[in-house]
């Protein structure tokens, strides 16, 4: 069973093995790949659980704190937000938990947050990411291209979107 609830500092110690882990990091944010010390990613979390302009969720499978999601850069103003995910916890890859989590953190965005529009970018070889996005209904909008550096190698993002009105809740 998943569950979301909000993070807290008490969910800060796993942060430390998943983004010094390349694999696990590999298509997250790009300030991950440069955090190298506890420090950086103590400094990173705290400020990320008391912006304002996020809703951040960890993410629970049958109790296991296995990673996070939300809603970041809310505009109240144009009602809109990016939507993230990252599952640290490399035991729960490939079991359509990054599908059923962003279709809970859709949900909310909607009914709780008043959001009209969701939006977020994806790497293109984060093939399993770009198929659970489309099954909850983001469409493609556009592609930035070479836009990510790993491994030596660029590769574009898609930017993707939902809208309230193509919803289906």
């Amino acid at each position: 069973m998943i569950t979301l609830k909000p993070l807290t500092l008490e969910n800060l110690t796993p942060f430390y093995k998943w983004i010094k882990d390349e694999e696990a990091i590999i298509y997250s944010l790009s300030i991950f790949q440069g955090m190298k010390t506890d420090q950086q990613i103590k400094d990173w979390y705290t400020q990320s659980i008391i912006d304002k302009r996020n809703n951040n969720h960890g993410i629970f499978v049958d109790g296991v704190f296995v990673g996070y999601a939300g809603i970041s850069g809310i505009s109240n103003i144009n009602k809109s937000g990016e939507y993230f995910i990252f599952i640290g916890d490399k035991n729960y890859w490939g079991k359509g938990i990054g599908t059923q989590v962003t279709q809970m953190m859709v949900k909310i965005g909607f009914e709780e947050l008043g959001l009209n529009r969701i939006m977020l970018t994806v790497s293109v070889p984060n093939i399993a990411g770009v198929k659970a996005y489309k099954r909850t209904g983001f469409v493609l909008e556009g592609r930035f291209r070479e836009a990510a550096l790993r491994n030596g190698e660029f590769h574009d993002k898609l930017v993707m979107s939902i809208l309230k009105s193509e919803w289906k809740s």
